[in-house]
């Protein structure tokens, strides 16, 4: 998918400069696939924060967005969707849609993005974002994201963007049975780790990633 978002181009410290700075930042901290950077350099992480805070839109930090919520470090964002492309998905489910920025960067590089959140106004932010950008082919959903969306599965990758306690095995069990992949900070003795799940004719493989820090994954809905 291709959107011109030369409408949404910023001045100061939301040029374009300052994201050429975050994706030289980026490569720095070991991004190396040029589809990734190239998406990041092109979607303006600015509109996805309150104007407030926007001239920090581009420094590898995250932000909050509401809710006691926040948008991710670029680099996170970076990190994530570059292991979910190795597999070469075409379809995604996204636990936690928060700003929405991740699912945009998703939604240029596959075919289709299913996202749910579980807090309603961030719900309602993104989508509204989705419809000014003019994208397409998210898919939106308010509900409790520990359920998935069966309707949709088998999914080629499931990204979680949130913490969980354990393997989310209902998740899991939405997955493709060939080569299907699930992304997720997962909490083991005290600490975070991502950590990506292959699973191939319901035998399932693990890889660390690294230590990392989301909020928890809860259950529920809220407004």
């Amino acid at each position: 998918m291709s959107i011109n978002f030369k409408k949404f181009s910023g001045t100061g410290m939301t040029s374009d400069s300052s994201r050429i700075k975050l994706i030289e930042n980026l490569k720095n901290n070991g991004i190396a696939d040029s589809r990734v950077l190239s998406i990041m350099r092109q979607v303006p992480r600015h509109i996805f924060v309150d104007e407030a805070i926007s001239s920090k839109a581009y420094d590898n930090t995250a932000l909050p967005i509401g809710k006691a919520q926040t948008i991710s470090h670029p680099l996170i964002v970076a990190k994530m969707t570059e292991i979910i492309l190795k597999n070469n998905p075409k379809r995604i489910l996204e636990i936690g849609t928060g700003s929405g920025y991740q699912a945009v960067v998703l939604s240029l590089l596959v075919d289709k993005v299913y996202t749910i959140e579980r807090i309603e106004l961030l719900h309602a932010k993104s989508k509204e974002i989705f419809r000014k950008i003019g994208v397409t082919n998210i898919y939106p959903k308010f509900s409790d994201g520990n359920n998935g969306w069966k309707q949709k599965a088998p999914f080629d990758s499931i990204i979680v963007t949130a913490g969980a306690k354990s393997l989310p095995l209902n998740l899991v069990d939405q997955l493709s049975e060939n080569n299907g992949v699930l992304l997720s900070p997962i909490e083991d003795n005290g600490k975070q780790y991502l950590k990506s799940i292959t699973k191939i004719n319901n035998t399932l493989s693990e890889k660390v990633h690294g230590i990392v820090k989301f909020v928890p994954l809860l259950d529920g809905t809220t407004s």
